[in-house]
């Protein structure tokens, strides 16, 4: 855990460019993006030179509103954030039965399963404030696997970070699941997180970089499901990958989409051969549920 973050924070020139600046926020590498006004903010480990960090940040912001950005940053301390930030979280009931909570903050979660039929409750801590249930793409994608699975799946979680969905899949009743992650920081965490688990014996941690290559290795058999909750930019080429690799029953939950950008995401799952089944919508973002289309 580095001992001081950098805050990098954007003015949001109209409401029609948040989404866009929130996802170039968590694409330079944000572990959060928090609102602030007009103005949205991230916490970003400390780049070695700050000054073209942030002058590159610049330039990828303006390419994805079409104007140059208004931006600030600063050094903030570990300790004044990181206490910030685990007293704003709290225990958080996602559809029916799953709710997601941290180690201090667990006797709580206790109390709020207590009236819930067959509850899952799935313990994070997250380390960054990514995977933690706070973000409305990590909550799309937990309402929507709450309502496919049935028990003795075989799941691919794409991207796993915290672990959360991949645990939430094997609390839901998925045999097994293969949590792959690309970002070795990342992977320390996910590992802690399956080990307090009772779950996490179900879930083999990967570290690993999802592509075509390894959907083909690993898609035999097929997997019943498979969740990718990251950029749209990294889903779309992945989307013919996806539809090979799973069985004749299976489903795609992807996720990290911007409601802005689901039509285009949407026609490249049509052309993937990938059927439309269900959405979930939330704070402007998009999740959705695909089938296999057999034509």
């Amino acid at each position: 855990m580095p001992d001081r973050w950098l805050v990098l924070s954007v003015r949001v020139p109209s409401d029609e460019s948040t989404g866009e600046l929130a996802e170039g926020l968590f694409a330079l590498g944000g572990s959060a993006v928090h609102e602030d006004d007009d103005w949205l903010r991230t916490h970003l480990d400390p780049p070695a030179d700050p000054k073209a960090f942030v002058a590159a940040a610049a330039e990828r912001l303006r390419h994805l509103v079409g104007s140059e950005p208004e931006l600030e940053w600063r050094w903030q301390a570990d300790e004044d954030w990181s206490s910030q930030w685990r007293r704003g979280l709290a225990p958080r009931r996602v559809g029916r039965r799953v709710v997601v909570a941290q180690p201090w903050n667990e006797d709580e979660a206790r109390a709020l399963v207590a009236g819930v039929a067959s509850p899952v409750l799935v313990v994070i801590d997250p380390a960054t404030a990514f995977g933690t249930g706070e973000h409305a793409t990590t909550r799309g994608a937990l309402r929507l696997m709450e309502g496919v699975l049935a028990g003795g799946e075989r799941v691919l979680d794409v991207g796993t970070g915290s672990g959360i969905l991949a645990l939430a899949a094997a609390g839901l009743g998925a045999d097994r699941v293969l949590a792959v992650e690309s970002d070795p920081e990342s992977m320390g965490n996910a590992r802690a997180n399956l080990e307090r688990s009772p779950w996490g014996r179900r879930v083999e941690l990967v570290n690993d970089e999802v592509d075509a290559a390894y959907l083909a290795r690993h898609g035999v058999p097929g997997f019943d499901l498979i969740v990718a909750n990251v950029l749209s930019g990294v889903l779309v080429p992945l989307l013919p990958g996806f539809r090979r690799a799973i069985s004749p029953g299976g489903r795609v939950i992807l996720g990290g989409i911007m409601e802005s950008e689901a039509p285009l995401v949407l026609d490249a799952t049509s052309g993937a051969r990938l059927g439309l089944e269900a959405e979930d919508r939330e704070e402007g973002w998009w999740t959705g549920l695909l089938g296999r289309v057999d034509r």
